[in-house]
């Protein structure tokens, strides 16, 4: 009976150091993870937000709108290839809920996600408030996205909508087509990079580019007045162009079991 009791035990501090151990390793894991995010996303509004208020208007010498577009692209396709080992580089909370809706995320992992990239954001934004200010500038529109008399090209509510969501539709079926088994492997970081470089170049002149509403938030906590009360707009288009694309590419273009190729 004592021996019975005796290895009972045994077996059962096995088993509970056992799965103390995977869920030591499983948080180990999940904070690598939330690191990446955080630092992707991080050097996506540092790098792209930071050349649209620094570089892009500077006289004589300013790199405009392509510059903006090429700097944005630029910081996906270099945490791409340097951090998507170890979390995928979402960067966005729109391209994590569309590979969520594509089966190819876990919906466990999508709040801790957008918390990264949430924060990794707002970061971004204080270093460059800091710089933008250094010289004793206004903070400026801040590369905060904005309709109406706050877009560029100053276009309205229903044009602001359609091209956020249309865009991000795009962005994710890039994002999860190229990171399909199937496709060629190797090239993923670089045509998510040059998409994003094309939708900036397209929709700039429009809102200011966001398919990325946590780029939005960081730059709207900044600026406020109507940067916050436009921030809807680049939360929620974003989300829902992103959930189509999931959805579309799960139903249409995800391979089958059935299926030779």
């Amino acid at each position: 009976m004592r021996k019975q009791l005796t290895t009972n035990l045994q077996a059962f501090i096995t088993n509970k150091g056992l799965y103390l151990a995977l869920l030591i390793k499983k948080n180990i894991i999940m904070t690598k993870k939330f690191a990446a995010e955080f630092i992707g996303t991080f050097w996506l509004v540092f790098g792209g937000c930071g050349s649209a208020a620094l570089a892009a208007g500077f006289p004589d010498t300013g790199i405009g709108f392509l510059g903006v577009a090429l700097a944005f692209g630029l910081t996906v396709v270099t945490i791409a290839y340097s951090l998507g080992h170890v979390s995928g580089a979402h960067l966005n909370p729109a391209v994590s809920f569309g590979l969520w809706a594509a089966g190819r995320f876990s919906g466990k992992e999508l709040i801790p996600y957008i918390i990264a990239q949430v924060l990794g954001g707002i970061a971004a934004a204080g270093i460059l408030y800091v710089i933008v200010t250094g010289n004793g500038s206004e903070i400026g529109n801040f590369a905060a996205n904005g309709y109406g008399e706050h877009s560029p090209g100053k276009y309205g509510l229903t044009a602001a909508l359609v091209t956020e969501t249309v865009l991000t539709f795009i962005f994710l079926l890039v994002i999860i087509g190229a990171t399909d088994s199937r496709a060629p492997q190797g090239f993923a970081g670089l045509a998510i990079g040059l998409a994003l470089t094309l939708i900036h170049l397209i929709s700039i002149p429009v809102t200011n580019t966001s398919v990325n509403p946590a780029r939005s938030i960081s730059q709207a906590l900044f600026v406020g007045d109507w940067a916050i009360s436009q921030l809807w707009l680049f939360i929620v288009a974003p989300i829902v162009g992103a959930l189509i694309a999931g959805a579309v590419y799960k139903g249409l273009f995800e391979k089958k079991t059935n299926e030779g190729i």
